[in-house]
């Protein structure tokens, strides 16, 4: 499957100031970029610099005024669609180096206030199915409210108002499969289906000796997503980190599907 993504950024800065961009698509084994290009507006400085768990790049940037910045690719998704319940849970003492950190809690997803919580209502599964169960408990629970939620919304702040958006269901999955000892990471994709056509919010968790996409608003498969990039919460993935006050001027994310 090909995703053709047409993004545009728009922002007014109150003053000269870095920005760290984070809108491209990475290159991986599951996604491999076919063709991009990306322009800013005129800028003093523009460098590359490698993202979280190396999945992607981010791009300082220092600029003043009316900034703006257009990325055009083509991604090719190459990965199975698989049953996540079926999928076994690595023990601990068997994880990677790389993955523990993504056990830990975190700014928005505070894990270490849920064991009891996820031991009384999914004490009986393990591994992909308890995910599972998870994925499916918010689906049921949780309505999708825009505005609903702001930057400093935490999963257990969603958790109690039983409401949000991507961002935050997102926040909610990682939170529990960390409660349950399973490693899961936060993750900005694009992907065809979302409504309205954003930047979309998802986890990452690692399950059977690998690390596989699950969308907790049930609005996109994981064969049809692209990574942006991962990190421990919503606050190391940021499309666009501003150092400084910005107004948005103009926002558009277009994903589309070629089969």
């Amino acid at each position: 499957m090909i995703l053709k993504l047409n993004v545009k950024l728009q922002y007014r800065l109150s003053a000269p100031m870095d920005l760290l961009l984070q809108i491209e698509a990475a290159d991986l084994v599951d996604q491999q970029v076919r063709a991009a290009e990306i322009w800013t507006s005129d800028v003093a400085h523009f460098s590359r610099v490698t993202a979280d768990d190396s999945i992607g790049e981010r791009i300082w940037i220092r600029a003043e005024g009316d900034f703006s910045c257009t990325y055009i690719a083509e991604i090719t998704v190459d990965r199975p669609a698989l049953d996540i319940s079926a999928l076994p849970q690595v023990p601990m003492h068997r994880l990677p180096g790389e993955t523990i950190k993504h056990l830990m809690p975190s700014r928005y997803c505070p894990s270490d206030q849920f064991y009891a919580f996820v031991d009384a209502e999914f004490g009986d599964l393990a591994g992909g199915e308890r995910i599972a169960a998870m994925r499916d408990w918010i689906q049921s629970a949780f309505s999708y409210v825009p505005g609903s939620s702001h930057a400093q919304t935490t999963a257990l702040d969603s958790f109690v108002q039983r409401q949000g958006v991507c961002r935050d269901f997102a926040h909610v999955l990682v939170t529990l499969a960390r409660a349950s000892s399973i490693p899961a990471r936060f993750a900005s994709v694009y992907a065809p289906e979302v409504s309205p056509q954003d930047f979309h919010a998802v986890a990452e968790v690692y399950l059977g000796d690998s690390w596989h996409l699950i969308d907790p608003t049930g609005m996109a498969d994981a064969d049809t997503m692209a990574r942006i990039g991962v990190g421990s919460d919503a606050s190391s993935v940021a499309f666009l980190a501003a150092f400084g006050s910005m107004e948005l001027v103009n926002q558009s994310v277009s994903v589309t599907r070629q089969t």
